[in-house]
């Protein structure tokens, strides 16, 4: 991370302020270097679900309260990304979700390492709306620390993220990951690229 000074005009008053410049976001083989040497935070919003609630016909059966499920897209970009984690050797040492249905599925057709459901992450059981301060600052917290093995994943919503990073939550999409190194962004994954990261990688 780089540093630039910027001058801060507030109630008449001028101060001076750091503001930190993020250096250039990793791609490539760089990036998959990155993941499999470990230590970092991959902050995930749950892959693609519409935003209604199932039929009772469309409904899954382990889906008895109806809650919004991942869509054809979903289940296949969460699939193609377990499978390049695997084929690209990055090591998860640990999954995080939401009790959300959604996010629980998508850690399941990932078929990653064994998932916590943590509440903090949720969507407090009003879909798009809910998210608490607290929830925000544990999910900064959280994405602040430095894994002591492998990489840790955290399955969340985009309410989540907006709240928890007002700087870029709002921009991740369906299914992105963002790459964080005790709280730095270095790197961002659309669920689409992973099999081109998969071909890209030694």
């Amino acid at each position: 991370m780089t540093w630039s000074l910027v001058w801060v005009v507030a109630a008449g008053m001028t101060a001076l302020a750091m503001q930190a410049v993020p250096g250039p976001a990793l791609t490539g083989a760089p990036l998959v270097a990155s993941l499999r040497s470990g230590g970092l935070v991959l902050v995930m919003r749950h892959a693609s679900a519409p935003r209604e609630a199932p039929s009772p016909k469309a409904a899954h059966a382990d889906n008895p309260t109806r809650e919004r499920q991942l869509d054809i897209d979903g289940e296949r970009g969460a699939t193609a990304l377990g499978e390049a984690v695997r084929a690209l050797r990055i090591p998860i040492a640990a999954v995080r979700s939401s009790p959300t249905y959604r996010a629980r599925q998508t850690v399941q057709f990932a078929r990653l390492a064994p998932m916590t459901v943590v509440e903090a992450l949720g969507d407090g059981g009003q879909s798009m709306a809910g998210v608490t301060q607290a929830q925000a600052e544990w999910l900064r917290d959280e994405a602040a620390m430095t894994p002591p093995a492998g990489n840790v994943l955290l399955v969340t919503h985009a309410p989540n993220l907006t709240r928890a990073f007002p700087e870029w939550g709002a921009t991740v999409a369906d299914g992105e990951i963002v790459v964080l190194r005790q709280g730095v962004v270095v790197g961002r994954i659309p669920i689409a690229q992973w099999p081109a990261l998969q071909r890209a990688a030694p």
